[in-house]
C-alpha cells in the first residue's frame, strides 16, 4: 500500500507541472489568437470604413492584395522593431521602393502606390485612425484618390515599443495603396 501511495506521488508530481505547462500552452496560444482576432478586426474595419468613404464619393471601393498586405506587414513590424515612425523603411529605402518588392511594376501599363501610417500608443481602433487620416489633408487624399484599385492594411502592436514610442504599448497601423494595369 505505502509503495503504491509512492508510486501515485512520483504520477502526481509528474502530471502537475504538466498539466501546468499545457495549460499555459493553451493560455498563451488562446492569447494570441485573441490579438490576432483584434487585429483582423481592425484591418477589416478600416477596410470597411475606406470603402465606405470612397463610396460616399462615388469612388471605386478597393480590394485587398495579399501583395500590398505584405508590404504593410513587413514596414509596421519594421517600424515597430526599430522604433521609428516613418514612411521610408528603416535602411532608409523609400516607401515606394519597398512597395515595389512586394508589389511589382509590370512589364508594360500603369503602376502606382501610396501609403499612409498611424500610430497610437496602446490599441488602436479603425474609427480613431480613419478620423486622424481624414484630418489630414495628404491621408484623405491618399483615401480618395480616384486611381487606388487595390489595398494592404497591417496592424501591428508591441507592449515594449522602444525608440520614438517611448518603450510603452504602441500600435502601429500601415495602408498601402496600389493600381496596375
Amino acid at each position: 500500500m505505502a509503495r503504491r501511495l509512492a508510486c501515485f506521488a512520483c504520477v502526481l508530481a509528474l502530471l502537475v507541472p504538466a498539466a501546468a505547462f499545457l495549460s499555459t500552452g493553451a493560455s498563451a496560444k488562446g492569447a494570441q489568437r485573441a490579438r490576432m482576432n483584434a487585429v483582423l478586426t481592425i484591418d477589416l474595419g478600416v477596410l470597411q470604413q475606406l470603402n465606405q468613404v470612397r463610396r460616399a464619393h462615388h469612388l471605386v471601393p478597393l480590394t485587398l492584395s495579399p501583395n500590398l498586405d505584405a508590404a504593410a506587414r513587413q514596414h509596421s513590424d519594421d517600424m515597430l522593431a526599430n522604433g521609428y515612425f516613418a514612411h521610408n523603411s528603416s535602411n532608409g529605402e523609400q516607401f515606394w521602393q519597398r512597395i515595389k518588392t512586394f508589389y511589382p511594376e509590370p512589364r508594360f501599363g500603369y503602376w502606382s502606390v501610396g501609403e499612409n501610417l498611424y500610430w497610437t500608443p496602446g490599441a488602436a481602433s479603425a474609427p480613431d485612425s480613419m478620423k486622424a487620416w481624414m484630418a489630414s489633408r495628404p491621408h484623405r487624399a491618399n483615401i480618395l484618390n480616384p486611381a487606388w484599385r487595390q489595398i494592404g492594411i497591417a496592424t501591428v502592436s508591441s507592449a515594449d515599443a522602444s525608440g520614438v514610442f517611448g518603450n510603452v504599448g504602441a500600435t502601429v497601423i500601415t495602408t498601402d495603396f496600389g493600381v496596375r494595369s
